[in-house]
């Protein structure tokens, strides 16, 4: 018996796929797991994707496409340089912060080498907008004299995006070494301002 809403399913089923693989790992996760999961039936699983690595790279995809989607979302062409590089640093560490499970899926994919991702046609199509965006705000930036001139947009998402997910990924072990609760909220608030701050700071100060 088909389903009365198809993509309802799947999407539940991609939802409780992706907490799978996230809790397990690619290689621990069981089919079967991910269907009780979702209140499924197996077959329906395999039905849609084929497979347990073609539900994991539709996982993979659609963990990407959210946090471009938002990215695209922000309008960070209408912005001075300025704001737009604060709400990109914002925007990026909350992300993070609000799903941390994406942290986790990253993690996932890296102990794979990262071998699902490069099967992915899109995802250059997906990422090269976000490059371009980065580069258009500084050099509107450069020109208003606000920004250096030689700043690799590639280089400054890594930088905004390794300043949420360091955070993210490690408050737990973070918050026994030095005795902090790094997931109350004014700890939180105070890492996201130095996060903005450091961003900034690195854009405003002259080549050497």
């Amino acid at each position: 018996m088909r389903p009365r809403d198809p993509e309802r399913t799947k999407a539940t089923i991609l939802k409780a796929a992706r907490d799978e693989f996230c809790a397990e790992g690619f290689n621990g996760a069981r089919v079967d797991a991910i269907a009780a999961r979702a209140k499924a039936n197996k077959r329906l699983l395999y039905h849609y994707w084929g497979n347990k690595e073609a539900l994991y790279s539709a996982v993979l995809f659609d963990a990407y496409s959210e946090i471009r989607r938002g990215e695209r979302e922000l309008s960070l062409g209408q912005l001075d340089p300025v704001e737009a590089v604060g709400r990109m640093v914002r925007f990026t560490f909350r992300h993070y912060l609000a799903n941390p499970w994406f942290p986790r899926l990253l993690a996932v994919e890296n102990l794979q080498n990262a071998r699902f991702l490069k099967q992915l046609k899109d995802i250059p199509q997906l990422h090269s907008p976000l490059v371009a965006e980065l580069q258009a705000i500084v050099e509107r930036g450069s020109a208003a004299g606000i920004f250096r001139s030689d700043v690799d947009p590639v280089q400054l998402y890594i930088s905004i995006a390794g300043l949420g997910y360091f955070y993210v990924s490690n408050m737990n072990t973070l918050s026994v070494i030095f005795e902090r609760d790094l997931s109350g909220f004014a700890m939180v608030q105070e890492r996201e301002a130095q996060a903005v701050q450091m961003v900034l700071d690195y854009l405003r100060t002259k080549p050497a």
